[in-house]
């Protein structure tokens, strides 16, 4: 255990006027606190707070943060308090001590509604002062690197937990070292035996070509001085987790990924970051598509650096990133380097980033959403993603997370921008609004008077903004189409129980359903947050409904206008109990989509088309047909028992025809007539259920619509 006058030793390093008596008075008192505790080690507890203030000092943090790491488990665990603390160390450490115990009690692993609860909780303690994630982020690389005394399931938890939550938190606040570790310490607990393979393949590898990193290293420190470039290189592999995790997303074994070594350049000046790049493109090949210059295009936590890939003579990839002593120190901190201190002072550091104003980029549209759901998705959106960087057309930069679409673009810009969207042009070219955007694009939007976001937009937009104002322009502008739909959906729903879906017993449902009146009872049953069949239920509790009458098939549908006929669209087959939507076709009446359907983005632009509809609740007849592909053994008496299976479930096949015969298989398009999705559901379970079907899949073709005449 590193003794107190060390610890400050460590401090006095880069903070000379530290208050080293209130730091040995923390860690006697702590030490004091935490006597006859043992942590799994059999170590005595009090050296995990001491080696998380030596953790933070590697950060050059100020003296109340190190006193917290010495006092962060004080209130939990011992019989000291929050008044015993602000009185003896002042009220700054206390509320920090008390931030992190109010963390460290947050189970952000459980299910995802809690998850969700106590993403807002660990939210709001960091907004009241980073610092507070600082000490627990420490406080759990530790524990991460002293795992292997906790029991195996305990182990496999805290590395879950890491993996999912920490890690990628660190990487925001721009601490990429800490999120590498964390990753790196959760792998060898997650997966022991792939990081061991990776190791081993790097021995092998240092064993074929030598020191690759000296080597290379060498090259670049010559390269530079020749240059008259005055910078620090160095060199080293990437971590198991990171080189684990390429070769997952490009699906290549380890000798055919690229760009396992990573180096590093630090300039005195901007004007030669730029220098030392053009040297480095001039002596090796630049690789196409693997440049980002975020010196000029900065992320949002402060991290500054060029990257770019270079192949070399023998076709090997290296990642160099070139930045400034203080771009670097950002980078190796992230937000954290708001209270560094260097030589007794603040460092000021030029490109620090203010964290009360980093914390409000990040969660200034979380407040608005009241579901815990949309909330968490959004925090994850917002959290764990990279950026790409586009151009408006006046030359502004706007920032999103990868995967962005020309809908997130337009709400970056403005609320009212993205509600009225039609469409958009990238790089001078229309482009459908889910295409993914690229860095460097430049980004036109085109708007109209009267526009208003659609629904299917929730799934194409990347951002939580985007979501957020979505979902609440539909609220707003939808409610009273939601009302309109509600009231039918109502009506069929009590006379499908022989009742009258009065106001007043609109009314008394609401009232019974604990909601404020008959006409939000309407949205929310328009909006599908709550079924016909519950608010029957609400008010006639113990009446039997009427399952035995079948829905006929020309009213399966509720929402169409008094006469118009519906078809089901050929392309996706939809069966009741799926989502759908309705196309008004010219002539034909409304045809009826699959939420889902591939064929409905031919129509994403004709938006007086869509309708809002939904399948009638009641109980349907094995009427609506779905194509399943199969492929069978081709042994005897093989199709005759996949068609008994089929029959054995109370559906028909109206239609079979073969795809393929092999002398060892069959491929064949069978058509089942079916009553619902969990009819579909059970059919297809008892298919792939036999040993003799190889494989099983509903099939829907985009191009059966326009085969049936649909314009």
């Amino acid at each position: 255990m590193i003794a107190a006058q060390d610890l400050v030793a460590l401090v006095r390093n880069y903070n000379p006027k530290t208050n080293a008596e209130l730091i040995e008075a923390a860690y006697v008192y702590g030490r004091l606190m935490h006597d006859g505790q043992f942590r799994h080690s059999g170590e005595p507890y009090f050296t995990h707070p001491v080696a998380v203030a030596a953790i933070l000092t590697e950060q050059r943090l100020d003296d109340a943060t190190i006193i917290t790491a010495l006092l962060h488990d004080t209130i939990e665990d011992t019989k000291s308090t929050y008044s015993e603390i602000a009185e003896r160390f002042g009220q700054e450490v206390a509320d920090l001590v008390d931030g992190v115990t109010k963390l460290t009690n947050l189970q952000l692993s459980s299910t995802e509604t809690k998850q969700a609860e106590n993403f807002r909780k660990l939210f709001i303690a960091m907004s009241k002062d980073l610092r507070v994630i600082l000490v627990k982020l420490a406080d759990r690389l530790h524990n991460m690197r002293t795992i292997k005394a906790m029991r195996p399931e305990k182990q496999a938890q805290k590395a879950r937990e890491t993996m999912e939550i920490f890690a990628p938190l660190a990487g925001r606040m721009g601490m990429q070292w800490m999120r590498e570790e964390l990753e790196d310490l959760s792998f060898r607990v997650l997966n022991p035996e792939g990081r061991a393979s990776i190791m081993r393949r790097f021995v092998m590898l240092h064993k074929e070509a030598g020191d690759v990193v000296h080597r290379i290293t060498g090259d670049m420190r010559n390269l530079l001085e020749k240059q008259e470039i005055e910078a620090e290189v160095f060199g080293r592999a990437k971590k198991p987790y990171s080189i684990w995790r390429k070769m997952q997303a490009k699906d290549q074994g380890f000798s055919r990924l690229s760009d396992i070594y990573g180096f590093r350049i630090i300039t005195e000046s901007e004007e030669d970051c730029y220098r030392a790049l053009g040297a480095i493109h001039q002596r090796w090949r630049a690789v196409p598509g693997r440049f980002k210059d975020y010196i000029s295009q900065p992320k949002s936590n402060g991290y500054r650096s060029i990257h770019t890939t270079v192949s070399g003579r023998d076709g090997r990839r290296v990642e160099v990133q070139i930045r400034t002593r203080q771009m670097h120190d950002v980078a190796e901190t992230g937000v954290a380097a708001h209270w560094s201190y260097r030589d007794g002072v603040r460092s000021g550091n030029p490109f620090a980033v203010d964290p009360a104003k980093w914390l409000a980029s990040l969660t200034e549209r979380f407040e608005e959403d009241d579901d815990h759901d949309a909330f968490l998705e959004a925090v994850k959106l917002e959290m764990y993603t990279d950026k790409v960087f586009c151009f408006t057309p006046k030359g502004e930069v706007i920032k999103l997370p990868k995967g962005a679409t020309p809908i997130d673009f337009a709400y970056a810009i403005h609320t009212r921008i993205g509600n009225a969207c039609v469409g958009a042009k990238v790089d001078g070219l229309r482009v459908p609004l889910w295409t993914r955007l690229k860095n460097g694009q430049s980004v036109v939007i085109i708007t109209a008077e009267g526009q208003t976001p659609q629904a299917t937009w929730i799934d194409i937009v990347a951002t939580g903004r985007a979501k957020s104002a979505i979902r609440r322009a539909l609220r707003a502008e939808d409610r009273e189409r939601f009302i309109k739909l509600g009231r039918e959906l109502a009506r069929v729903a009590f006379e499908h129980v022989g009742k009258k879906a009065t106001d007043k017993a609109l009314s008394t449902a609401a009232t019974a359903l604990r909601i404020p009146d008959g006409e939000e009872l309407l949205a929310r049953l328009g909006s599908a947050e709550i079924t016909g069949t519950e608010v029957v239920a609400a008010i006639y509790p113990n009446l039997k409904l009427n399952t035995s009458a079948e829905v006929e098939p020309k009213r399966a549908v509720i929402g169409l206008e008094p006469g118009r006929s519906f078809t089901l669209a050929p392309c996706c087959q939809p069966v009741p109990g799926e989502r759908i939507v309705g196309i008004t076709t010219r002539g034909q009446g409304v045809m009826v989509h699959a939420i889902d359907c591939e064929a409905l983005a031919e129509f994403e632009d004709q938006t007086g088309r869509w309708m809002d509809i939904y399948w009638h609740g009641g109980e349907h007849p094995a009427k609506y047909s779905v194509s399943l592909d199969l492929t069978i053994s081709n042994d005897a008496g093989v199709l005759g028992r996949i068609c008994t299976l089929i029959g054995e479930q109370k559906a028909n096949i109206s239609d079979l025809h073969f795809l393929d015969r092999k002398p060892d298989f069959y491929r064949l398009m069978v058509d089942v007539d079916l009553k619902d999705v969990e009819h579909l559901h059970r059919v297809m379970t008892a298919l792939q259920a036999d040993s003799d079907v190889a494989e099983i899949s509903r099939c829907r073709d985009a191009s059966r619509l326009h085969a049936s005449g649909d314009k």
